[in-house]
């Protein structure tokens, strides 16, 4: 497996990706909810704010894909959470390639880059509804962010972070 910086002609594929990982929640969310989910994808691959695109090769094919962002403000337009430090957002893996480490990867690869960016923490939010991401990302070693949790809607959007100096990942 590789991950590298995604480039342009990676779009397409990109895209699939995510579409293919965040489908499953297709049929948890309402139409509308769903709807709007997925124009939020379509818009981040695009977006002017994303700091670094990530993907994740395994035989030449592009499998996962993660999006870093500088802060909160760049992340979700939300300077009120008052996140300085990198987030990552869109972590998706193709159904067809779990169970191969690639989520794994990705983050540790994220995590390095925010090193590099002389980031002390890398955060992230995700939801009850995300069960499988949860425990992962709790096993390498993110913890609750309480204080940078929100409220969309009627579902809560938990916080997470990962400091990155004592960081087990980072030391494999």
């Amino acid at each position: 497996m590789t991950v590298r910086h995604a480039v342009s002609t990676d779009r397409e594929a990109t895209i699939g990706v995510l579409l293919d990982a965040y489908q499953q929640y297709e049929q948890t969310l309402s139409a509308e909810r769903w709807a709007q989910y997925k124009d939020s994808i379509l818009q981040a691959i695009d977006s002017a704010t994303t700091k670094a695109r990530l993907v994740a090769e395994l035989d030449g094919e592009i499998v996962g894909s993660v999006f870093l962002y500088d802060s909160s403000e760049t992340a979700y337009g939300a300077p009120q959470l008052e996140i300085h430090n990198p987030i990552i957002r869109l972590l998706g893996v193709s159904r067809g390639a779990r169970g191969f480490g690639v989520a794994t990867e990705l983050i540790r690869s994220s995590a390095k880059l925010a090193l590099e960016w002389e980031a002390d923490t890398l955060h992230l939010h995700t939801s009850d509804m995300m069960d499988s991401a949860v425990r992962l990302y709790e096993r390498l070693g993110f913890e609750r962010a309480y204080d940078k949790e929100f409220m969309n809607g009627d579902l809560l959007v938990k916080s997470y972070r990962l400091p990155l100096k004592e960081s087990v990942l980072l030391q494999a």
